[in-house]
């Protein structure tokens, strides 16, 4: 099965907007988008969302999407995060052809801006340390102070600011501030910082700059020079939109993008902060970024999910204004209907509890037909050996059945999944009481498919034959933390310690036999043989999701 991409996003305000820029002549040269991520980290669900947004308003109204990456800040830039990202959008189903950029593209362009300014007037070095300049910008009630070097001469800034290109100061000792309103409602526009001194090797430029603009400089910048038609950013860059325009308005560039605000998708259970997640790596709380627990796209690839999944998902909860928690199940519900079409089933057990078919012939074996999908014949049928012993799930025998159960109990029957009706004779216990064999009897013309035995029982459960069984891994995999909003809280106290769990069960052979990478173990859930850990012949199961809405309970 190959992995398509899922639906569309639906009409939303941006969208009405492109429709009506489109309509007023106002984008004669097309649409044109971007997403520009910081090599920082791996990328998660709530970046897919902006990417579902960016590429796919693009591929819709015929326009094109840059992937542009924003690597201004070397201290916590690598080229594995460059790889990783190229990766996941790749994996999502878009293509940016040949509109890979990256900030590092800019930087003298940007520099030379840098210098425009500083001869406006509009920009000035300022000597302060960061502290000393955090203070200074005041609070939300109170309004900032004009730096003490805020008056000094185009000429002794220019002088400053080539001295800091040339490395002639050190990390913090010089930076170069916007030069707008230090009583301004909005603190981004009291007099920003635009370029910092970082004496730290570039991956893409080396040595060649020690000084790197900021975000609120840069992608402004790039957008104009990209011609960007529509710069979509999530909310929190609202207080930033006029910073951008003033950027734009005070340079020579004949280009000014509008800025569009759109929420940050939330997720229950889990964070949406790369720095968060990478103290989760690096306190080795997760086993890496591609942890299947984890929210990034490389853990949910490896978990099992599917983009046409993802894609479905942010189609759901659509684009909006306001900042939300969505919550989990409506992920699960969309991994759950793309899996439906596309998974096969299999038998698996996962907490083995050995029956024993008293009167069925000794020494024999048979196999019984079992569809692999059974809403699709097509994809014809596999072979499950069947003999006098079999392995059930532990759950699926009561002593005390509660009401309603509609599984084994002494005395009582119960049909196996493609197979035969069987009656429970005797419960066998070890000396601590606990069920270690049923002795069962089977109905010999009760066979599935041709059953004359005019006997109903209420329930059907799975089973493999303990003669075929393949013993292998299941990770049973849960949310990460036990309460649905932990951003702000203790990360430590919040985490699951039950969000692993594994397991040795027994599956039938031919799932191990099958090329297919996931499958629906009946009455389970829906699994992914682990593409790290597998080896040929020998899989590990990752535990994709369960089969119904809420948490997963016992196995």
């Amino acid at each position: 099965m190959s992995e398509e991409s899922g639906s569309g996003m639906g009409t939303d305000f941006i969208r009405q907007r492109i429709g009506g820029d489109l309509d007023a002549g106002n984008v004669e040269g097309g649409i044109v988008t971007r997403f520009p991520p910081e090599p920082n980290g791996y990328l998660h669900i709530g970046h897919a969302k902006s990417i579902c947004l960016n590429f796919g308003v693009a591929e819709e109204f015929g326009g094109v999407c840059y992937l542009r990456f924003d690597d201004t800040n070397p201290a916590n830039e690598d080229e594995e995060y460059v790889h990783a990202i190229q990766r996941d959008v790749r994996w999502l189903g878009f293509d940016w052809g040949d509109r890979l950029t990256y900030a590092s593209d800019y930087f003298e362009q940007l520099y030379q801006f840098a210098e425009e300014l500083v001869r406006d007037e509009k920009a000035f070095v300022d000597s302060q340390s960061a502290e000393e300049i955090r203070i200074a910008r005041g609070t939300l009630t109170k309004p900032g102070q004009d730096s003490p070097y805020r008056s000094r001469s185009v000429e002794e800034n220019l002088e400053l600011l080539q001295g800091m290109r040339a490395g002639q100061y050190a990390d913090g000792e010089q930076v170069l501030r916007a030069r707008i309103d230090m009583a301004s409602p909005n603190v981004n526009l009291r007099d920003p910082v635009l370029y910092r001194i970082r004496h730290i090797p570039h991956q893409r430029t080396g040595d060649t700059w020690c000084i790197y603009p900021t975000y609120d400089f840069t992608h402004c910048v790039c957008d104009a020079l990209e011609g960007i038609t529509h710069s979509l950013c999530t909310l929190e860059f609202e207080d930033h939109r006029p910073l951008y325009d003033w950027v734009l308005d005070n340079i020579n560039v004949n280009f000014h993008p509008p800025q569009i605000e759109f929420s940050r998708l939330g997720l229950e259970y889990t964070v949406m902060s790369k720095r968060l997640l990478a103290q989760l790596v690096s306190d080795a709380r997760v086993s890496g970024w591609d942890d299947p627990r984890m929210p990034t796209l490389a853990g949910m690839r490896r978990r099992g999910i599917r983009p046409a999944a993802i894609r479905d998902f942010c189609g759901r909860i659509g684009v909006t204004k306001s900042d939300n928690r969505v919550e989990m199940s409506l992920l699960e519900f969309c991994v759950r209907q793309d899996l439906e079409a596309v998974a096969p089933r299999g038998m698996a057990v996962l907490d083995p509890l050995l029956v024993t078919l008293t009167n069925y012939p000794e020494g024999q074996t048979e196999e019984l037909g079992a569809a692999w999908h059974p809403q699709q014949p097509e994809r014809g049928e596999r072979q499950m050996p069947f003999g006098a012993a079999l392995y059930i799930e532990r759950e699926d025998f009561a002593e005390e059945p509660p009401p309603k159960y509609r599984r084994l109990t002494p005395g009582g029957m119960v049909r196996l999944r493609y197979g035969y009706i069987i009656h429970c004779d005797e419960v066998v216990k070890d000396t601590e009481g606990r069920v270690t064999e049923l002795r069962c009897s089977y109905v010999a013309e009760s066979r599935s498919g041709s059953d004359t035995s005019g006997l109903k029982p209420k329930g059907v459960i799975h089973w493999v034959a303990v003669h075929a069984a393949v013993q292998v891994e299941v990770r049973l995999y849960d949310r990460l933390f036990k309460v649905a909003a932990p951003e702000g809280q203790d990360l430590t106290d919040t985490l699951n310690d039950a969000s692993l769990r594994s397991v040795q069960a027994q599956v039938e052979p031919a799932i191990i036999a099958s090329d297919e990478p996931r499958f629906q173990f009946e009455r389970v859930g829906y699994f992914f043989k682990d593409p790290v850990d597998s080896i040929a012949g020998s899989p590990v199961f990752n535990r994709i999701v369960t089969l119904r809405d809420g948490r997963a309970k016992g196995r």
